[in-house]
């Protein structure tokens, strides 16, 4: 994941985690992010689709955890904004007259997936509340 949404998305929800009872604005998030509302935004959508948040419109709208911080993974976020390989992608076109290049691709999609494992194996033993402990 060659991108910030990893990093939006944990700072929305420790944001979310050290408030559990305020309706958090897309405009106060991002001002503690320093990014633009629209952002924020479209993470609240892939969050809440992924359950992890809900959200209210209006006057008194915002955003809230749907369920408390010690039940939500830091994998579960990684899960919800994940849109590539921890390693990134590949080869689109290997030589396939090379040894290597007729190969590299499935050895790749293996050595990708148990990289994936291990990564979410590893998050999945931190609790967002836990990681939002540490700005207390």
């Amino acid at each position: 994941m060659n991108n910030t949404r990893f990093a939006t998305a944990i700072h929305m929800m420790t944001l979310l985690a050290e408030s559990p009872l305020e309706w958090l604005t897309s405009e106060w998030m991002a001002g503690s992010i320093n990014i633009n509302p629209v952002i924020v935004r479209k993470e609240i959508g892939v969050l809440k689709e992924a359950g992890l948040i809900v959200s209210r419109q209006g006057k008194v709208g915002g955003s809230q955890l749907s369920k408390s911080a010690d039940l939500i993974s830091i994998s579960d976020i990684y899960l919800a904004v994940k849109n590539t390989e921890v390693l990134g992608k590949k080869n689109n076109n290997p030589n396939p007259v090379c040894a290597v290049g007729r190969e590299i691709n499935t050895h790749l999609n293996n050595l990708f997936s148990e990289t994936d494992q291990l990564v979410l194996q590893f998050l999945g033993n931190k609790s967002l509340k836990e990681f939002s402990e540490q700005f207390k």
